[in-house]
């Protein structure tokens, strides 16, 4: 029979220790050999069910999975979802991301106007930084699970809230913009090259910015008309957009292959698409019947609408247009063929001016430079200014969409492989479709036409269709489905990526957007999207919209650059990717890339949104909630911290470097709450310094049974930090008694080289009761060990008195009264306090003692002079101390002091101590005296009980000074001279101070050394008691032995 181990149940070390509970421990773990960890389970799980947790990890996706179990049956949100491989799940929604709207609307003009080289290398650069970006991307989500959230996720994760936050807002404005871009390439297509009559605003026969204007409000009033209709698809049912997908990407690809299908033939069998010239300017196809001036119609000579269009009627002898007089009408083939030789012409750049005319190189015209252009409206001309960084801000958005791989995580069947196979495979597909497209064009393409961006010279056709096999039609058709398609996945994928950062919470503003339909669809968001894609819509040009999406996703792919970097130089013990082919080195070239790239494309759109980025950056860091998730940000801070820390501990500090490195000891009440609060207000206001600080706080008793009150002091000194703004650290010790747990706080705060340099304590209250006897000597125990450890000790009298940091001194003084030097302490915190504006309005005063044989005027002089050179503003006064006679008052005073001190002494001893030290005293009192041979108690003592103050027989109006048989009555009494002596010295100076510095609002005095043997330690606080009577705010100051302030630069 076994009686147990007597313990009761509620002191047990286990957790959940009840006997029911031990019998089904017993039997859930019987039989599976693990008797002896049993008790740990509640807390540490078998290996066994923890593999199998993370086995069948699983995770929703981006994408509308959730979305479409929402709307199925109950059958169907039963089956688990197919996983996607690499091709499915990665590669196709990559190449359908990245390929798009620039290639078939801009691509041509890009080559055209850069020249191949130009275009070539524009391309090799945004390609190269794509492919640098996606090999740190592969590392970043090979490095765990990646749950839904794509590249926001990992970013956040890496870098931290504030970074990603940052990012993510970037990410998602991009995407937002991605969307508008993609809608406005649609209406493009539409309005230009499918059904150009279904314009509102009528464009025919307007010129110049008429012409421009009625373009662009035809786009607006279009493209806010799709934007609705998408959001409304997007919003009924998300399902269809991701079904219809393959089917856009099916276009994407047929188009391009019908691209590659017309170069190849156009090397035997080139399309005919003639171009009309006049000279060497490209002449408008529409309304042309045929490129002559004149044709031989029978016998007679008739002339064209050509004719007409430059002269002012259709008859030979009319007047026509100097130009057209002086020049020929030609005809030149616009797609001359892949063997023709053209490449030569167009491999070099030509940048045009806005409203200039198409020419076509090598063709002679006579030119009169003195006449202006007239009957521009018949000339093909280029729409806007083009220059070289304007080519990479266009054409940068078409290699955007790397991420698409990786927003599908969640649909993988192991992402881990599939995100860097398919974001690899599918960048280098389409950096070898882009950069074969860049040569091809050149090589197949007349310059005129690869620059003539809206086809005008080639009866209206999209450029690139002229080049297509069959026909035009299928580049036309396929890239309008392509862009709808790309509008409408940007219109869901922007919600959501907008829903997982409000869900993240790191951003309080934007909680709301993080609520949607009961099946999770973002509404708010949606909407949100959809009013930010109609700010792209108004702006309603294509080549201004690319450039803002570019510098969002420039950013974005810059701090996927800089998370792996910092993860790998960091070596963080948790960054072990499964994808091995990455180097720090390769991941700064990817961000300097994205950062040359954003200011290249446009330096003041890069610090838009560099701008941007650095508002929600700090918003997050001011507002936002705190999330700890192991960022690579907290990494640099712990290596730069240590970095510095060993710094540090090369050598004390130069007296130049010296700050006030603050160590904050606070008493604590029953509640655990700070008694002085005021005292953390102090420490705020003498911050100016920067330095480090320290709220140490004690509690009396062990570790393990006070670690509850322990941690409840902590959370009380944190909040009140934070409620009076002190920016440091809590530290809180637990000892058997105060006077242990203080000193330990002294000797171990800090580490290493950041220690603290200087005690904040406040003077012991009510010192003179029994009851506060240990907090007396505590204090003095501060005092002396400061002093041991070359410590500067701050103790503010009357504490409860300091203003707090709303208060505000509107005049004033603070008053410095130097008696002897200890380094300049005195000096530096009246100029520190003074930083804050609670002390800003006061003037700052120092006064000195002069004894009889100093020169007073000359110390003046000297003082302001060091003064000068210090750089501090204060005004100067030196007072004369003469000696005098020491008064009964003064004997009074320290009778009464010595003989508390001997009744408080007796109180802490045994009875055969006591009993001792009566005789002791007796034995010293024997010898005769002139005066009565009473006892000094019986004196002039009334009835003294433990926690009483002494008061005195005599009334005040004894003339004090003037009594010397008083005087030297008392004198006999007072057994120790020098206590005679010193008490003579506060009260002298403590009548000066009163006299100077009633009125300051702070006075700072040099603290007194504190008396080397223990037995004079009460009439050591009487001493400070008496220096400080009569005024309402005294910093009492000890210097740490060290200079703290220099008059050298």
């Amino acid at each position: 029979m076994f009686t147990g181990d007597g313990n009761p149940k509620e002191s047990s070390p286990f957790i959940n220790s009840s006997s029911s509970s031990d019998v089904e421990k017993s039997q859930q773990y019987d039989g599976k050999n693990m008797a002896l960890f049993e008790e740990e389970m509640d807390t540490s799980p078998m290996v066994s069910s923890l593999l199998s947790s993370l086995a069948n990890y699983s995770n929703l996706p981006q994408g509308s999975k959730e979305h479409e179990e929402a709307e199925n049956n109950e059958e169907a949100r039963k089956k688990p979802a197919p996983r996607m491989g690499t091709v499915m799940g990665v590669y196709l929604p990559c190449m359908q991301n990245i390929l798009g709207v620039i290639l078939f609307l801009r691509m041509t003009w890009l080559v055209g106007v850069g020249g191949v080289m130009g275009t070539f290398l524009i391309v090799f650069m945004c390609c190269s930084t794509t492919m640098l970006t996606a090999i740190s991307m592969s590392a970043i989500a090979t490095n765990g699970v990646v749950p839904a959230g794509g590249s926001y996720y990992m970013i956040s994760r890496s870098l931290g809230p504030e970074f990603g936050g940052a990012v993510g807002i970037c990410f998602y404005l991009g995407t937002t913009f991605a969307g508008a871009m993609y809608i406005l390439g649609c209406i493009e297509i539409l309005l230009v090259y499918i059904v150009p009559q279904a314009a509102i605003f009528q464009i025919e026969g307007l010129e110049g910015p008429e012409a421009e204007a009625g373009m662009l409000n035809n786009m607006r009033v279009y493209g806010t008309i799709v934007l609705s209709l998408m959001a409304l698809v997007v919003f009924v049912g998300v399902k269809y957009v991701n079904k219809l997908a393959l089917v856009f990407l099916a276009c994407v690809i047929l188009s391009i292959l019908a691209v590659y299908a017309g170069v190849i033939k156009s090397a035997f069998d080139p399309p005919d698409f003639p171009i009309c010239m006049l000279g060497n300017r490209t002449l408008m196809s529409k309304g042309l019947d045929i490129c002559a001036k004149t044709i031989e119609r029978g016998n007679s000579t008739v002339t064209t609408k050509l004719w007409r269009f430059f002269c002012d009627s259709e008859f030979l002898n009319a007047t026509c247009d100097e130009y057209f007089t002086n020049n020929n009408v030609t005809q030149v083939q616009g797609i001359p063929g892949v063997t023709s030789g053209i490449l030569a012409e167009n491999l070099f750049s030509f940048f045009m001016e806005k409203n200039e005319v198409l020419e076509k190189r090598g063709i002679p015209a006579v030119v009169d430079p003195d006449v202006p252009t007239t009957n521009a409206n018949r000339y093909v001309l280029a729409d806007i200014t083009s220059f070289f960084t304007l080519l990479v801000g266009i054409y940068f958005p078409s290699v955007t969409g790397i991420m698409a791989g990786s927003n599908r995580s969640g649909d993988l069947q192991d992402a881990q492989k599939s995100i860097p196979i398919g974001t690899i495979l599918a960048i280098s597909t389409t950096s070898t479709i882009y950069m074969s497209c860049v040569i091809l064009f050149g090589a197949c393409v007349e310059g005129v036409v690869l620059r003539d961006k809206f086809g005008e010279g080639v009866n209206g056709n999209l450029v690139i269709g002229t080049l297509a096999w069959p026909s035009p039609w299928v580049i036309v058709f396929g890239s309008f489905f392509s862009t709808c398609g790309a509008g409408l996945q940007s219109l869901t994928g922007a919600p959501r990526l907008l829903q997982a950062i409000a869900r993240d919470g790191i951003i309080p503003f934007l909680r709301v957007f993080g609520h949607g339909k009961a099946n999770g669809e973002p509404t708010w968001a949606l909407l949100l999207t959809a009013s930010i894609c109609e700010i792209g819509i108004i702006i309603a040009s294509l080549d201004a919209v690319a450039p803002i999406l570019s510098m969002f996703f420039l950013m974005c792919y810059m701090f996927v650059n800089l998370a792996c970097a910092l993860q790998t130089l960091l070596r963080t013990p948790n960054w072990r990717p499964r994808f091995k082919f990455y180097h720090w080195a390769l991941s700064f070239l990817g961000m300097s890339l994205c950062l040359s790239l954003m200011f290249i494309c446009s330096w003041y759109y890069a610090i838009v949104a560099m701008g941007i980025a650095g508002c929600i950056y700090k918003y997050i860091e001011f507002c936002g909630a705190e999330k700890e998730w192991g960022d690579g940000i907290r990494g640099i801070s712990l290596s730069a911290a240590r970095y510095a820390l060993m710094r540090l501990e090369e050598g004390p500090p130069h007296t130049k470097n010296w700050r006030p490195q603050i160590l904050v000891l606070v008493g604590l009440d029953g509640e655990q709450n700070v008694e002085q609060p005021r005292l953390l207000s102090l420490t705020n206001q003498l911050k100016a310094g920067k330095g480090l600080t320290i709220v140490g706080a004690c509690v009396e008793g062990t570790y393990l049974n006070n670690h509850p009150q322990a941690q409840k002091a902590d959370q009380s000194l944190r909040k009140l930090m934070e409620t009076e703004r002190v920016k440091g650290f809590s530290q809180v010790v637990i000892s058997s008694n105060l006077r242990d747990a203080t000193s330990h706080l002294i000797q171990a705060g800090g580490l290493g080289g950041l220690r603290h340099n200087a005690v904040l304590v406040s003077f012991p209250k009510n010192w003179k009761q029994a009851v506060d006897n240990q907090r007396l000597r505590n204090f003095i125990e501060v005092v002396r060990e400061t002093t041991a450890a070359h410590l500067a000790l701050i103790v503010p009298k009357n504490i409860s008195a300091y203003p707090s940091n709303g208060e505000r001194f509107t005049e004033g003084h603070i008053d410095v009264w130097w008696i002897v030097h200890d380094g300049g302490m005195l000096m530096l915190l009246p100029f520190l306090l003074r930083q804050h504006k609670v002390w800003r309005k006061c003037k700052m005063r120092i006064f000195t003692v002069a004894q009889m044989d100093d020169n007073s005027i000359q110390m003046k002089k000297d003082l302001l002079t060091f003064l000068y050179h210090l750089r501090l503003d204060a005004e100067v006064e030196v007072v004369e101390m003469h000696d005098s006679d020491i008064s009964a008052y003064t004997y009074e005073k320290t009778l009464v002091m010595e003989q508390r001190s001997q009744i408080l002494k007796e109180m802490h001893l045994t009875k055969n101590e006591r009993e001792r030290e009566v005789q002791l005293i007796q034995g010293k009192n024997a010898t005769p005296t002139p005066t009565s041979p009473t006892s000094p108690a019986s004196l002039s003592v009334g009835a003294v009980t433990p926690g009483e103050e002494v008061q005195m027989t005599w009334s005040d109006d004894i003339d004090k000074g003037k009594n010397p048989a008083v005087s030297s009555f008392l004198y006999l009494f007072c057994r120790n001279q020098s206590n005679v002596r010193r008490m003579h010295h506060a009260q002298k100076l403590n009548e000066v101070i009163v006299k100077k510095s009633q009125e300051a609002k702070l006075v700072l005095l040099n603290m007194p050394g504190p008396p080397k043997n223990r037995t004079g330690e009460e009439n050591y606080m009487e001493f400070l008691e008496v220096l400080t009577e009569g005024l309402n705010r005294v910093l009492l100051v000890r210097g740490g032995g060290r200079e703290v302030i220099t008059i050298y630069s």
